[in-house]
């Protein structure tokens, strides 16, 4: 299906997007809608004819665990009310621990990057295989920007994601900037990668902007688009010419005029990357695909093939046999112990480079005390200017088992037993805020002291 040019539909900014004139399309995060009822705005541009798509952000398809059905039935139940013609997610863990390791659970609160090996690509696979027959629609899934690396990867990006859609048929969402930010943290060629991955399962492009902090380059989609990521997106294009190519910006929201500005960049560089017509063979056609040899002793079987799939959903009705249960372990005790060294505090796993992974776990902390600020906004407005403060430092003992809601509360509650604020009209204005959403009062004294020995148990 052929999309066109679109931007991210935000809340913020509904009223520009909607001004936009030459959007043929939009793309709404899944979670921040009603699974039974659209925002007005939604409503108004589906009935001028522009397309909307869910992108999920909460599945965790790359994590050890099978997807969980109420969070696919709510990524469906969306994709029926807009209508939409696929949805997208992450190839990420956002979450690991639980029952695969007896841990308590973590939660990200973030997109991480998978491990490039076979044991990874074996689970993700199936992990996918379950979500396409799980939805109504096909499913493309999108590339990570990452701060940090696995050590002893066994695929390329780009090896990775062709062996995903060999295996799988699923669509790929490719994020140029994404592609930027790895080549930048991680020293990773992005025209290697686009030589690498299958171009022609391309579903639609990403592109967003960023800012490089002390030779890191942080995704933030709250920055205009750079050169170097227009770069990567005329690379793209001189491969082939994508269904779709879509700004996005998430934060520090700029007048209509400039993202109409940068809308224009973006044709623009589509134009002038455009193969002539005598430029001879797609580039893609030289990609090769993982010799057999270079696999290794966890190299995965060949998949069995797919069968006719008349509703187009991408859903494969032959599926290869089950992962091994010890592969998903593996993954799982991976996956948790670097999650717990990113937001516990525990050690940092072997063969992991330890600055990065402070990088990380101060920006995921970061995330945290802005999302919070979003959620209940009444936070920062009690506490002022040592919201940010107490908050990281609340982050840095507590990690997130829950949702941004259920971390609301909880910092609120911290910050009570804390004995603070320590204005007494900010402190009671802090504790009817938390009974009026927690439906009880701040604990007593030996409930303090239960809740205190439990954060010591997961800290460990």
């Amino acid at each position: 299906m052929e999309l066109g040019i679109g931007i991210g539909w935000r809340p913020e900014i509904a009223a520009e997007v909607e001004a936009l004139s030459g959007i043929d399309w939009v793309e709404a995060v899944a979670e921040n809608l009603c699974a039974d009822h659209l925002p007005d705005s939604l409503v108004r541009l589906r009935e001028r004819g522009v397309t909307v798509v869910p992108h999920g952000v909460a599945l965790g398809l790359g994590g050890a665990d099978r997807p969980d059905p109420d969070r696919l039935a709510g990524l469906a139940a969306r994709a029926e009310l807009l209508g939409a013609p696929l949805v997208t997610e992450h190839i990420a863990f956002v979450r690991a621990g639980g029952p695969l390791t007896a841990s308590p659970r973590l939660e990200a609160g973030h997109l991480l990057p998978v491990p490039r090996t076979w044991d990874a690509l074996d689970v993700l696979c199936e992990n996918v295989r379950i979500a396409q027959d799980s939805l109504p629609v096909p499913l493309a899934l999108e590339n990570i920007a990452a701060l940090i690396t696995w050590p002893g990867e066994e695929l390329t990006e780009g090896q990775f994601l062709a062996e995903l859609v060999e295996r799988t048929g699923v669509r790929l969402l490719i994020d140029v900037a994404n592609l930027h930010t790895n080549h930048v943290n991680l020293g990773q060629d992005p025209a290697k990668a686009l030589d690498e991955l299958p171009v022609e399962a391309i579903a639609y492009v990403h592109v967003a902007g960023g800012v490089e902090k002390n030779g890191v380059w942080h995704d933030t989609h709250a920055h205009p688009v750079s050169e170097p990521v227009l770069e990567v997106l005329a690379e793209l294009r001189s491969r082939v010419d994508p269904p779709g190519v879509l700004l996005e910006r998430d934060d520090a929201f700029p007048p209509g005029a400039e993202l109409a500005g940068e809308l224009d960049a973006i044709r623009a560089t589509l134009r002038k990357a455009a193969p002539s017509a005598d430029a001879g063979p797609d580039r893609a056609a030289s990609r090769k695909a993982v010799p057999s040899a270079d696999r290794g002793p966890l190299s995965s079987p060949a998949p069995a093939p797919a069968s006719d799939d008349s509703a187009g959903t991408g859903a494969r009705t032959t599926a290869p046999a089950p992962v091994p249960t010890g592969t998903r372990d593996r993954t799982a005790v991976a996956q948790t112990a670097l999650l717990s060294a990113l937001v516990a505090g525990t050690p940092a796993p072997e063969g992991f480079d330890h600055r990065r992974l402070r990088v990380q776990s101060r920006a995921l902390a970061a995330k945290r005390a802005d999302v919070v600020a979003k959620v209940a906004p009444e936070l920062p407005e009690i506490l002022g200017d040592g919201y940010r403060a107490a908050f990281l430092a609340y982050a840095g003992s507590r990690p997130m088992s829950g949702g941004y809601r259920r971390d609301a509360l909880d910092f609120a509650e911290h910050v009570l037993i804390a004995g603070g604020p320590a204005d007494p009209v900010a402190r009671r204005r802090l504790t009817y805020w938390w009974q009026d959403r927690s439906g009880a009062r701040p604990p007593r004294r030996t409930t303090r002291l239960v809740r205190a020995a439990r954060a010591v148990l997961v800290g460990k």
